[in-house]
């Protein structure tokens, strides 16, 4: 199975550390690091996924990935996060449209776009993009407008879908899944139940989700058998700190 990838990059970095008093200068928790976690964050988390469920990966990103970094300070015990600080945003770029079109995509079982909307592609990119290989999937945070319409599947998380809501047409509606955490995932009026587990960091989720969707797709050609699969690849990576692999 061979599945292109196409969208941001960054790194994830989970500072854990112990707080055992507050700083006798402001009303802030004294922060002693105990270890650092540090992984490919994105699309490149989609890649790992894919990756780890037996999948070959091409990606196409940002080509400074390795400078954007997404830095997480965790309480070490409970895994609370107490601050997150992004450094340079600035440097996504934008994708060439040549470097799209340059694409040989008869290589390719499928395409998954991770669209963070970050400025890396534009409307007219991703419309382009869902033109160019019949089976693709798009996880994307901007709302959604006619450069969506040739997806074969568009993937938001709820509150996504609440910001987008009333651009939804009927059209995408037939194309739309919607992950409502505990509450499982919703696909053509059908609600997908994911089992009661305890949920210890949710980072990193929707990227397994899209992954597992995907390669679930590929193998069985069954949206509704991969909805449940890509459900059970999320509700095993929320159950470990930080972000993780299925």
């Amino acid at each position: 199975m061979k599945i292109l990838i196409i969208g941001e990059s960054c790194k994830d970095i989970f500072h854990y550390g112990d707080c055992n008093r507050l700083c006798p200068d402001a009303p802030v928790p004294v922060f002693k690091l105990v270890n650092t976690q540090e992984n490919w964050g994105m699309a490149k988390n989609v890649e790992r996924n894919l990756h780890s469920l037996g999948a070959s990966i091409t990606v196409v990103t940002n080509d400074k990935c390795e400078r954007i970094r997404k830095i997480r300070y965790m309480d070490n015990r409970t895994n609370h996060m107490f601050l997150r600080v992004d450094e340079n945003d600035q440097d996504y770029g934008v994708l060439e449209r040549d470097r799209i079109e340059s694409i040989d995509y008869s290589l390719y079982d499928a395409v998954v776009v991770s669209d963070y909307n970050k400025g890396f592609l534009t409307p007219e990119l991703l419309q382009r993009i869902s033109e160019l290989h019949p089976v693709t999937f798009i996880d994307t945070k901007r709302v959604l407008g006619e450069w969506a319409n040739n997806f074969s599947f568009i993937k938001l998380n709820s509150k996504e879908y609440e910001l987008t809501e009333h651009t939804v047409t009927k059209d995408i509606s037939r194309k739309l899944i919607v992950t409502r955490g505990p509450a499982g995932s919703e696909y053509h009026g059908k609600t997908f139940q994911v089992p009661t587990v305890e949920v210890k960091d949710t980072s990193g989720a929707g990227d397994t989700f899209i992954a597992g969707l995907c390669y679930r797709f590929v193998k069985t050609n069954d949206i509704f058998e991969a909805i449940e699969y890509a459900n059970g690849c999320a509700t095993k990576v929320v159950q470990r700190r930080g972000v993780s692999v299925v």
